[in-house]
């Protein structure tokens, strides 16, 4: 235990952020530099080395938090770092974009405001970085076998990292120009700059994974030929098809998916191009959807020089305490205020949008809403509370229904779907085509970034007791987990 009286004799501190008239004229990550190391020590002595540490099993990885937590308290980071690399193989991405379940299983969370584990973590691995302590990890020897990995998000490159280092031959598919998937595209500048990502890529080049970029399995490569050239497939393509909203107006120029809009803004900070085709700068924005999605397009917004933004939300406004039905250890729905919701704008809840009213032109120029609440179990109209908002770009953020059903993929692999229209799989992660198997928010549905990552390790024992008989890989979920986290 790093300090006994820790949590009696430190309140919770977390990274502190840079002002919002500094940070909202630039895209690098929103965090003041430097803020976190001060403040880490005390901070990682809060952490009570719980007799049955819930964080562990509100972990979906199963991070061993209390053990790195210790190693940072005594700044012997080199073995913080190890610690945090045993169960997680990119903790620089989960220190930075996952909503933290581990915090909210937190023992000390149960009548005092939960240890700072993601501020924790994200410092060990910089701070590994830093030292030198992140090095590539080749295998000691080759398999043989080779494994093809459809996608290059967290769960298809967690797979690939491990496979790699069992020492199987995997080349990494990914239809973008650049390796990374949502990670590259999907998340802001703001969030997670993207050397964070740039940097693993090279680490798993020098380990062996090879990396093929612009190809599309089932367009570019016919699935089934595919599985003939390698001993085993892992299909990790996303979640990517994303919910529309078939309302009047809806085929009006200005609205578009916050994964058209998002990629956008994401390739003029790679500098592919100078300014975004689709840009907010001096319209009003309404961004549809309250989720983590949504606010990345509200911060997106924002940087471009929006007039106003808007955010709806069609279900009610969340508590800031736990209700009864959301008990600890549970992950609870709580309102939350992120850096982009700091930086200006109004939320609206409890709103759903009847339809969109255009000009002569065709572009959208104001957004008509009613307000709705649950009766009965059922979601209804308030009468006599429609009105109309100015909306001149238009985000739908809405969450995803699945993964890629048109290019070919699920199609000419034979796959078949589960009652959710996700690819469906066993409990190996196996699909019902032998040595196939998927992982990530292609089997599971759209989910966290942890979940994907702890998908993508699960997945790579599967392949690997596939492929050699037995696996000596860890599995930290099965197919069907939940866990605390959802």
């Amino acid at each position: 235990m790093a300090d006994p009286k820790g949590f009696l004799n430190h309140d919770r501190e977390v990274a502190q952020t840079r002002p919002v008239e500094e940070r909202v004229k630039d895209w690098n990550e929103v965090y003041r530099p430097g803020s976190l190391l001060p403040i880490i020590s005390k901070q990682a002595s809060r952490c009570m080395d719980c007799g049955i540490p819930f964080c562990h099993n509100g972990c979906p990885l199963g991070n061993l938090i209390p053990e790195w937590n210790d190693y940072a308290y005594r700044n012997d980071w080199e073995a913080a770092s190890e610690r945090l690399h045993a169960t997680n193989n990119f903790p620089e991405f989960t220190g930075r974009l996952c909503p933290a379940p581990c915090e909210a299983a937190c023992v000390l969370g149960i009548n005092q405001p939960p240890v700072t584990i993601k501020n924790v973590e994200v410092s060990i691995i910089d701070k590994a970085w830093d030292n030198g302590d992140v090095t590539p990890q080749p295998p000691e020897r080759l398999s043989g076998k080779t494994v093809a990995v459809i996608g290059s998000g967290p769960a298809g490159l967690a797979a690939a990292q491990q496979l790699t280092r069992a020492g199987h031959t995997v080349a990494v598919y990914e239809r973008a120009d650049r390796i990374g998937g949502l990670l590259r595209y999907g998340i802001p500048e703001f969030k997670m700059e993207k050397r964070h990502i740039n940097r693993r890529i090279e680490q798993m080049r020098a380990e062996g994974t090879k990396f093929r970029t612009e190809t599309e399995i089932g367009r570019d490569i016919d699935a089934a030929k595919l599985r003939r050239r390698y001993d085993a497939v892992v299909i990790a393509a996303g979640s990517t098809t994303s919910r529309d909203l078939p309302v009047p107006g809806r085929d009006l120029k200005g609205i578009h998916f916050a994964m058209e809009y998002l990629p956008l803004a994401n390739k003029v900070q790679e500098g592919d191009l100078t300014t975004s085709p689709i840009s907010a700068e001096g319209k009003h924005v309404v961004v549809i959807g309250g989720g983590d999605t949504g606010a990345d397009c509200v911060g997106t917004a924002h940087r471009q020089g929006a007039a106003s933004v808007t955010q709806l939300e069609i279900m009610p406004k969340p508590g800031e305490e736990r209700n009864e039905s959301q008990p600890w250890p549970t992950f609870p729905m709580l309102y939350k205020v992120t850096s982009a919701h700091e930086e200006g704008g109004e939320r609206i809840y409890s709103v759903n949008t009847t339809h969109f009213e255009g000009d002569e032109d065709g572009n959208v120029q104001w957004l008509h809403l009613v307000e709705v609440e649950f009766k009965d179990g059922k979601l209804e109209q308030k009468p006599g509370t429609e009105r109309k908002i100015p909306a001149q770009l238009v985000t739908l953020a809405m969450g995803f229904t699945g993964t890629d059903k048109e290019n070919g993929l699920v199609e000419q692999f034979g796959l078949e779907l589960d009652e959710r229209g996700n690819v469906a799989r066993n409990a190996e992660f196996e699909t019902n085509v032998p040595g196939v198997f998927v992982a990530g928010d292609a089997g599971r549905g759209q989910s966290l970034i942890v979940w994907a990552i702890a998908e993508g390790r699960s997945a790579a024992k599967g392949v690997d007791r596939f492929l050699t008989g037995a696996s000596s890989l860890p599995a930290p979920i099965k197919p069907t987990d939940r866990a605390l986290a959802v």
